[in-house]
């Protein structure tokens, strides 16, 4: 602990852009900030690796334009000049066929679905862009109001196909207000009147807002540990006792960033309210994520981003990212990923990489003949832990609160942006506000 009259210290677990904003606006308070990030570098699902000779995400990246968090933080950072704006593309493969999905004329040419099930879901997908209230859908199952609201037809082609991919085996009891809120944020990410959605990307990559985010944090004086895995956080007097390297260090606040799961196993049960706090974050469930990137000469399709409805697909989405960002900056190359959101403790997960990438690269090659994979210049295979909370019907009392019952420890993470789901602007905003209550803690 410091002297009385002294700077204040502490400590940020975890150095995705929710830790580095929270550590960012700490520093400028005068606080003393040590950043803990058990990778080997910052950057969270933000994080980038080479390909094409540029920086690329490991898991993919856009912005809207509703993303003003993040938009702010970008211009505060002096790159916004880097901040391009393309024109997004949408479709759905089913049936064996890739069906644009942009358009009400898209909507109507979708046969997938009956005529009717395509003038409901047109009407219903109106309704949630003008809708601004979501509390009343949170208890109602996504699935169950829109079958009541498209019908079964295009329930079943559309919205069914979208959330068991997403969600897995809780497809059935995500909560209402999740989907509205996915939905509403993407309708109004349009230009002005209605027209193409657009879409940010930073050039050179969201390496290049992480790299100037940490140059930032340095140079104001916060200490940043990479390859820094915590393995216990306690109490100690007045402050927070955190563990690493083999040294317990006390700070008199810590936030924590990372998934609440390893939250729960990493707080000593000291008081019965810790212990409490412990088996309520264990009530959210989580899914894993994997995303294969590869690089090849060829193109399959011209749209940027096709979710695979197909029963049985083994992947989600694929993304054609040179569509939305120019080949050229990748030496003229294609770049796309394959992604999909699986149970942890499931076969996908913890296959081989061989075994999964010749099972994902085959069902491409189902979408399109054309695919060859002899063609791949460069692949990447990528699985993160923890990467999708459950947004159940009962999620809204389960949402963990910011201060824990652990004295000067705090939680901030997207599980508790509820209805809105993971993405970088909430990330900023989410460490935005936790950095204020770390600072309204010490100003009482």
């Amino acid at each position: 602990m410091i002297e009385e009259g002294g700077r204040r210290k502490v400590a940020v677990i975890g150095g995705g852009i929710t830790g580095l904003t929270a550590a960012l606006r700490l520093a400028e308070a005068g606080f003393e900030v040590t950043v803990l990030e058990s990778g080997s570098e910052v950057g969270g699902l933000a994080t980038s690796f080479q390909i094409g000779g540029e920086s690329l995400e490991k898991a993919y990246h856009h912005l809207f334009r509703t993303d003003v968090e993040i938009l702010r933080l970008i211009d505060e950072l002096g790159i916004s000049e880097c901040l391009e704006w393309h024109e997004g593309s949408l479709a759905i493969y089913r049936d064996g066929r890739t069906w644009p999905f942009m358009t009400a004329f898209d909507l109507l040419r979708f046969r997938p679905s009956s005529l009717l099930g395509r003038i409901r879901l047109g009407l219903t997908a109106l309704r949630i862009k003008h809708r601004t209230e979501w509390r009343d859908l949170a208890g109602v199952a996504a699935l169950q109001w829109m079958r009541s609201r498209c019908g079964e037809s295009a329930t079943r082609t559309v919205w069914e196909p979208l959330l068991r991919g997403k969600f897995s085996s809780h497809a059935e009891k995500v909560s209402m207000a999740w989907l509205w809120a996915r939905l509403h944020i993407r309708s109004n990410s349009r230009d002005t009147g209605g027209g193409t959605e657009k879409l940010g990307y930073i050039r050179g990559g969201f390496a290049k807002l992480i790299a100037v985010l940490e140059g930032r944090l340095r140079e104001g004086g916060v200490e940043i540990l990479t390859s820094c895995r915590v393995t216990g956080i306690g109490t100690d007097g007045g402050g927070v006792r955190i563990s690493y390297r083999g040294v317990s260090h006390v700070y008199d606040a810590a936030i924590f960033t990372g998934s609440n799961r390893v939250l729960a196993n990493l707080i000593d049960k000291e008081t019965q309210a810790a212990g409490l706090f412990a088996e309520s974050l264990k009530l959210i469930d989580y899914l894993g994520a994997i995303c294969l990137v590869f690089q090849t000469d060829q193109k399959l399709g011209d749209i940027y981003w096709v979710n695979v409805n197909e029963p049985g697909a083994p992947f989600l989405v694929l993304i054609r990212h040179t569509r939305l960002v120019p080949a050229q900056r990748y030496g003229g190359k294609e770049i796309y990923y394959l992604g999909a959101y699986v149970p942890q403790d499931g076969s996908r997960f913890k296959s081989g990489d061989v075994e999964l990438v010749t099972e994902w690269f085959d069902y491409l090659q189902k979408m399109h003949p054309e695919f060859d994979r002899s063609r791949v210049e460069a692949r990447h295979l990528f699985r993160f832990r923890d990467a999708q909370h459950v947004v159940d019907c009962d999620y809204a009392a389960k949402i963990p609160p910011y201060e824990t019952p652990l004295k000067g420890l705090f939680l901030a993470n997207f599980s508790q942006v509820f209805p809105e789901d993971r993405g970088t602007n909430f990330a900023v905003r989410e460490g935005g506000k936790i950095a204020s209550l770390v600072q309204q803690k010490f100003a009482r």
